[in-house]
């Protein structure tokens, strides 16, 4: 599509809204899921206080079961999206998320709350996997590129500022006025959604649900080299960064005494993501998704190793704990997105359905890794530092093995 006609939508001759009000609510839509995934950070003592869980590791439970929800929606939301368009399946999963929201706030019993974590985190894979579809339908060439740049700043940050704002919240109220705050905020992103965007994915372009043809596209992913390859990688490095949230509010109020300073601690860390997406946005077109990626994977194995030592050592005072975490986090968001990008290369003609199954996979290749390890911590930072460096080295070896050896090499063809 040229820039002169580059703001008009593809699969729609009407056009609700311009450019901006595309751009924030696509961020709208997106931001649902690190909202509810990292508002609860704080509130995590509070809810063990209020079920009596005598086992701090147990709290977890919180933040996994959303992610596990997560991660198996994706297997459905984009082939469903694909055949019955992308409305009925995102407005259904938002609907979903709403639900989820009351059940949270009026559950009488640990394991009631663990179901509806579970459902709001099956209702944001909608929101994750159909927003970036919609931009593909509408926008192509620089017009999406602009658009996703734009949405995933949103999605950046969010995760940066959501503790503060659930520590705000308990300033004024409950752990369960975190719930009514994110069903507030799902009610108003699915009026704003039903109200202004409209179906992107016309009749003629949908695909057929029978199961030889998405078990066809689910082997054609898993069976070629450079897809499957990147997404153990970023499964192995999601699985570290998993296990770092699971256990940063024990770390930073049980090692670290920080008590409410926690979500400012937690931000300042988390800005190293938002600061490598710049970065990442401005060199990749000059570097290479290879060069990069390959070079953050080696610095985070670095950071990985320096930490575990230090942590060994019993020399690991907050600064250099703080230092390393943001220089992780800085690794992590350099390598992320390229790992994605890559995966996705050779799986143009069905795009939709790799994208769903790639996420699936890291994420919950990611929270079966990050469990592990956050379930093993003991009051020490020496279990997670473990894992962290394991994780590492294993996303390393995977990573040499997919490029048979030829690391940092920014035009090659990976076998398929």
């Amino acid at each position: 599509m040229s820039d002169v006609n580059a703001d008009s939508w593809v699969s729609s001759g009407h056009r609700p809204m311009g450019f901006p009000e595309f751009v924030v609510v696509i961020a709208a839509i997106m931001a649902l899921n690190p909202l509810a995934m990292d508002m609860m950070l704080p509130a995590l003592p509070n809810i063990g206080a209020a079920f009596h869980i005598p086992v701090a590791n147990h709290l977890q439970l919180v933040l996994s079961t959303f992610l596990i929800g997560f991660g198996a929606g994706q297997f459905v939301m984009g082939p469903l999206s694909d055949r019955f368009g992308r409305r009925p399946v995102l407005l259904g999963g938002m609907t979903v998320y709403a639900i989820a929201s009351v059940l949270a706030v009026a559950a009488p019993s640990f394991e009631t709350l663990l179901l509806a974590r579970a459902l709001q985190g099956l209702g944001t894979s909608a929101t994750r996997v159909i927003a970036t579809s919609i931009v593909r339908d509408c926008y192509v060439g620089r017009r999406m590129a602009s658009v996703m740049s734009l949405a995933m700043m949103v999605f950046i940050a969010v995760p940066v500022i959501a503790p503060s704002f659930g520590q705000a919240v308990l300033l004024v109220t409950q752990w369960r006025g975190i719930f009514i705050a994110l069903m507030l905020y799902g009610l108003l992103a699915l009026a704003w959604t039903v109200l202004r965007l409209p179906e992107t994915l016309p009749e003629s372009e949908r695909k057929s649900l029978a199961p030889r043809d998405v078990l066809d596209a689910f082997r054609q992913t898993l069976t070629n080299r450079q897809t499957i390859g990147y997404a153990v990688a970023a499964g192995f490095v999601m699985g570290s960064l998993f296990a770092f949230v699971f256990c940063a509010q024990q770390v930073f109020t049980g090692i670290y005494h920080l008590g409410h300073y926690f979500p400012l601690a937690f931000a300042a860390i988390a800005a190293g993501t938002a600061i490598a997406g710049f970065a990442n946005a401005r060199l990749v077109g000059r570097l290479g998704m290879r060069v990069i990626s390959h070079g953050a994977l080696v610095g985070y194995a670095l950071v990985a190793g320096l930490m575990l030592l230090t942590a060994s050592l019993h020399m690991l005072p907050l600064w250099l704990f703080m230092v390393l975490s943001a220089l992780m986090m800085f690794s992590f968001g350099m390598m992320i997105a390229n790992f994605t990008a890559l995966a996705m290369e050779p799986q143009g003609h069905i795009a939709g359905t790799a994208s769903s199954l790639y996420g699936s996979i890291t994420t919950l290749f990611g929270i079966v890794v990050g469990m592990t390890i956050g379930q093993s911590f003991d009051g020490t930072l020496l279990p997670f530092s473990t894992g962290f460096f394991l994780c590492t080295l294993a996303a390393l070896a995977v990573v040499a093995v997919v490029e048979k050896g030829r690391l940092f090499q920014p035009h090659h063809r990976a076998g398929a």
